[in-house]
C-alpha cells in the first residue's frame, strides 16, 4: 500500500515542530533488520519449523518453566535468539531516528517492548532507553538466589536440528541455571530491577516535558499485545502530543495524529526525505 504523501508531510511537520521525541517500538521494528516476525503461531512456526513438529508455540517456549524442566531445551530457543540478535545490524531507520535525537541534544526517549537490544546496538544512550519486557542480553538467576542482573558475555551455541543449547549459562553466585532477564509468560521470578530504573528515568523525562512540544513516533506496535500503543496514547493525552503511528497492518489512529500504513524503515526514510526537501533533515 502506497503511503499518502499528505500523511507523510503531516508526520514530518510533527517531527520538525517537536522540542523532544518519544520513540516507541514494538516487534515490527526489527522486521526491516531481518529479524523474524512472531505474530501468531504461524509466524513463530515459520521462523522455527521444529517447534511446529513438536506442537509447541511461542507462549510455550517463552515460559520460565523450560529452564527448570529442561535447561538445554529452554536455552535452545533463547540461545538461538541471542546469537541472532548479536549478529543483526540495525536497519537504517535507527540511524535516522538517532540523527533526529542528536539534533535535539539527545532530548528524546525510547520505550520498547523488544528484548533484542537493537537500539543499544544502534548507538542510542542507555540512559534514554526503557525496555519494558527486559533484555535478552542480560541474565538473572532462575532461583533467584539474589537480585543481581548481569550482562551476558557467554556464547550459547545451539544445534538447530534439535533446538538444544550446547552450553547453559549459570548463576555466578549459586551455580543454578541462569536465564534471560526477560518478562516471560506466567513469570513470577522475573527480576525487574533494571527495567524499574529505566522506567524511573522515563517518568522523569515525562515530568520534565510537561510544557514541551513532544512528538511520539510509534513503530511496529500492534493491537494483539497493546503495551506500546497504550504507552504512546497515554503520553499523547498527558502532554497533548501528536502521535505518528507506523504500522503496515493496523495504522488507524484518531484525529490530530498521523497513521502510516507501512514498515518502520520505509516510513522513516519518507519522513526524512520530506525534512531534507524542507532543509530540515537532521539524520547523520
Amino acid at each position: 500500500m502506497a503511503m499518502n504523501p499528505e500523511a507523510v508531510e503531516a508526520a514530518a511537520s510533527l517531527v520538525a515542530g517537536a522540542d523532544a521525541l518519544l520513540i516507541t517500538a514494538g516487534a515490527g521494528m526489527g522486521v526491516d533488520s531481518g529479524l523474524p516476525d512472531f505474530r501468531g503461531d504461524q509466524g513463530f512456526w515459520n521462523a522455527y519449523p521444529l517447534y511446529r513438529d513438536l506442537g509447541v508455540n511461542f507462549i510455550d517456549m517463552a515460559n520460565p518453566e523450560n529452564f527448570a524442566r529442561d535447561p538445554a531445551f529452554g536455552w535452545g530457543f533463547y540461545g538461538h535468539r541471542l546469537e541472532l540478535y548479536r549478529a543483526t545490524k540495525p536497519h537504517d531507520g535507527f540511524r535516522i531516528l538517532r540523527g533526529w535525537m542528536r539534533q535535539r541534544d539527545d532530548d528524546a526517549f525510547v520505550v520498547t517492548s523488544n528484548v533484542d537490544g537493537q537500539f543499544r546496538a544502534a548507538g542510542f544512550p542507555d540512559a534514554r532507553i526503557c525496555e519494558v519486557h527486559g533484555s535478552i542480553h542480560h541474565l538473572q538467576c532462575t532461583v533467584p538466589c539474589c537480585a543481581e542482573i548481569w550482562f551476558c558475555e557467554e556464547a550459547v551455541p545451539v544445534d538447530v536440528a534439535s533446538m538444544r543449547a550446547g552450553h547453559v549459562p549459570r548463576c555466578p553466585h549459586c551455580g543454578a541455571v541462569a536465564r534471560p532477564n526477560i518478562l516471560m509468560f506466567g513469570d513470577w521470578n522475573w527480576i525487574s530491577g533494571r527495567t524499574d530504573v529505566q522506567d524511573r528515568r522515563f517518568r522523569e523525562f515525562l515530568d520534565a516535558h510537561r510544557d514541551a512540544r513532544v512528538a511520539v513516533i510509534e513503530m511496529g506496535a500492534g493491537e494483539a499485545i497493546p503495551t506500546i500503543r497504550r504507552i504512546g496514547e497515554s503520553v499523547a493525552a498527558r502532554l497533548h502530543a501528536g502521535v505518528i503511528r507506523i504500522n503496515p497492518r493496523e495504522p488507524d489512529i484518531g484525529d490530530g495524529h498521523v497513521g502510516l500504513a507501512c514498515g518502520a524503515l520505509e516510513a522513516l526514510q519518507a519522513i526524512n526525505a520530506v525534512l531534507t526537501n524542507w532543509g530540515m533533515s537532521t539524520s547523520r
